[in-house]
């Protein structure tokens, strides 16, 4: 299993690598034995699993629950902790550290609320401070959310945004910087220029991971899609055994391949 340093190593801008998203056990194994050496969780995955609604602050046990289940199987998890399950910092930090004790290499920690509003910057560095204390080993990848919320506002003021709340969090201990979103690949160059840490996005619908490293990103995410691919391929297929006209799609694994998974 990777250790956090190593984890760490894997960052490298211009050499991007493709972190997959897990929302279970299950989804992490698959993922683990099909090649990849470290799994992500998607927070959206985690509670819909559970329940629950994605960005409210309502998973934490789900979620910490995972990460032990994970963690145990062997396989390198970095964590999606939404914006920390708590307004208070020393109690995110202690959360933090609960994860980084199982064995989590890194955590993303978001800078929107519930309410899908952008947090004000201070109170978030206080967050991701309080987190580099507590958990000094983990991998703290800093989510901004300028391009992810607000709808269709403009692109250079989200920018500048963006990059200001970067620069305060690298400045308050963060590791990297994620912005999400679907984001022009001219502004990805900008954001990958301006920021000096290794800068994670969303994988891109139309983008080669070849252009995203060549403007310099250093990891691109999966987030929720392999979740909600998932969900659409067996809605497809329940509908085509239905009908009387399903057959496996290609890729498809077997009974014994599944059931003889390490």
């Amino acid at each position: 299993m990777l250790t956090p340093a190593e984890f760490r190593e894997l960052h490298r801008p211009g050499e991007p690598f493709v972190l997959p998203n897990a929302w279970d056990l299950a989804s992490a194994r698959w993922l683990h034995a099909d090649g990849h050496p470290v799994v992500g969780t998607t927070s959206l995955g985690v509670a819909f699993a559970a329940g629950r609604a994605d960005g409210t602050g309502e998973t934490a046990d789900e979620t910490i629950d995972l990460a032990r289940r994970i963690t145990g199987a062997g396989i390198a998890v970095t964590v999606d902790i939404e914006a920390g399950f708590s307004d208070e910092p020393d109690e995110v930090g202690r959360y933090a550290a609960e994860l980084a004790g199982l064995g989590v290499v890194g955590v993303n920690l978001e800078d929107s609320d519930a309410a899908g509003r952008l947090v004000d910057p201070e109170a978030a560095a206080r967050k991701i401070a309080a987190v580099a204390a507590a958990a000094p080993a983990l991998y703290l990848n800093a989510r901004t959310d300028p391009f992810w919320i607000g709808g269709e506002g403009d692109r250079a003021e989200r920018t500048r945004e963006a990059l200001a709340r970067s620069h305060r969090y690298l400045a308050a201990g963060a590791t990297g910087v994620f912005v999400p979103g679907a984001i022009p690949l001219d502004t990805i160059a900008a954001l990958a220029r301006d920021i000096p840490a290794p800068v994670n996005v969303l994988v891109q619908s139309g983008v080669p991971v070849r252009d995203l490293a060549e403007v310099g990103v250093a990891r691109i995410s999966t987030g929720s899609l392999l979740f909600r691919v998932a969900l659409g391929a067996i809605s497809a297929a329940a509908r085509r055994v239905g009908d009387g006209s399903y057959v496996p799609e290609p890729g498809t694994p077997s009974y014994d391949e599944v059931a003889g998974l390490p």
